[in-house]
């Protein structure tokens, strides 16, 4: 489990880097700041009350919220109780942080960095601990009323964080149309190679130790993520002609999230065709946040909630009673209840998250604006909120340029003689 949790660790620079690369080059360190900053908030709140909340006695046994006197203010954690309570505790607020992370791609380069940082306290106790009671907790009532399967946080995590970046990305409005591109796609592929290192402690952490069910999950998990890879880029070539990097990094993600609420549930060949689903899912969202004028940065709600629930609804038809969960799925023989059991808790999961994430939003800038000016904006969110340059302030990246001035040192270049090679001597 602590080696597990140490992989987790990569993640959030992972993530950071994910995320940085796919903004201009005047927001990468507010978005890194963003994500960093969610694990340093989450930690604290999360250990002092948030544990209680989400794997907690359920609170009048309804199985909505968990009791927070239960883990409170580090007092189970200070002795050795034999239940490994205290490492839980540090995994489980790893998850907590995560989707507090993942949900910044909806507020990337124009929320006042302050308003974040008091956002994301409330957030992770009014919005992520609920629905982690629900979908982790022995006693929260997806377990008990919907008998849902969810491995390792496909609802708490990635359709909560999917939905919740929606709502803010909405609430917010869009960024200025030239902020809009890419600065960096090699900074994203390492990104996505951290996040994948780290997805190996999510997925094989989430077996609670070192065994058989751990070994299965990092199996389903590798398998998930190359069809993920590369069924988004063939699907890229079929409608748009080429293969991109952000692409095959959009593609691995997609894979990962599909195969995290399935890990223990699918056969590996199946794995690989969850992996292509989540993609396929996620390639269809984003073209159709794009066309409504979504400014979703990193996509998270194409890449972690329209692949989540995908994913979700696909392990109730291909569910093996082989694979670790004994999950039977109906090609397999298994009831069609399971179909509607599984839509309500996505529709639960998705529709609580988002109201409340807006309410949120919108509760908080009514008593503090909580979008940067116009001016700011123009200036860069990092040198506005953070005084700081990821790069020399001298020097503009030429995916910033106008794309008239990008033709014209395009039309230079073609133009110019070319350089002569130089001879060598003796």
């Amino acid at each position: 489990m602590c080696t597990a949790f140490a992989l987790m660790l990569l993640m959030f620079p992972g993530l950071a880097m994910l995320y940085g690369g796919m903004l201009n080059g005047r927001s990468v360190l507010n978005m890194m700041m963003m994500v960093m900053t969610s694990l340093a908030v989450t930690v604290i709140v999360y250990v002092l009350i948030g544990h209680g909340l989400v794997l907690g006695e359920s609170a009048g046994g309804v199985g909505v919220i968990g009791d927070p006197t239960s883990f409170t203010f580090f007092s189970t954690l200070t002795s050795d109780d034999g239940a490994g309570t205290t490492v839980t505790t540090a995994f489980y607020t790893l998850f907590a942080a995560i989707s507090v992370a993942l949900v910044s791609s909806g507020a990337a380069g124009r929320m006042k960095f302050d308003a974040w940082m008091g956002f994301a306290v409330i957030w992770v106790l009014v919005v992520y601990a609920p629905v982690a009671h629900w979908a982790f907790a022995d006693d929260g009532w997806f377990r008990t009323v919907l008998e849902v399967h969810d491995y390792a946080g496909g609802t708490p995590v990635h359709m909560n964080a999917g939905a919740a970046g929606l709502a803010l990305a909405i609430f917010l409005g869009r960024r200025a149309e030239h902020d809009q591109r890419p600065h960096n796609l090699p900074l994203t592929l390492i990104g996505v190679g951290m996040l994948a290192m780290g997805w190996m402690g999510f997925n094989g952490g989430s077996a609670g130790g070192a065994n058989f069910v751990a070994e299965y999950t990092v199996m389903t998990t590798l398998l998930a993520l190359a069809g993920g890879m590369i069924g988004y880029i063939v699907m890229q070539r079929i409608v748009d002609g080429s293969y991109t990097l952000m692409g095959l990094g959009t593609g691995a993600i997609a894979g990962l999230v599909a195969i995290t609420p399935t890990a223990d549930a699918v056969d590996p060949v199946f794995a690989i065709l969850v992996g292509v689903v989540g993609a396929a899912a996620a390639f269809g969202a984003v073209r159709l946040a794009h066309r409504f004028g979504i400014d979703d940065s990193a996509d998270v709600f194409a890449v972690h909630g329209v692949a989540g629930m995908a994913a979700a609804m696909l392990v109730v038809f291909v569910g093996s009673p082989d694979a670790p969960a004994h999950h039977t799925g109906i090609f397999f023989g298994g009831g069609w209840d399971m179909l509607w059991r599984e839509l309500v808790a996505i529709l639960v999961t998705v529709g609580f998250s988002f109201c409340a994430t807006y309410a949120i939003a919108w509760l908080m800038d009514k008593v503090s604006p909580i979008r940067i000016t116009a001016k700011d904006e123009s200036i860069g969110i990092d040198s506005a909120e953070h005084a700081e340059q990821a790069y020399d302030g001298d020097a503009v990246p030429v995916s910033e340029l106008p794309a008239e001035v990008v033709e014209q040192i395009m039309e230079l270049l073609r133009s110019s003689d070319p350089v002569p090679t130089p001879r060598g001597r003796g």
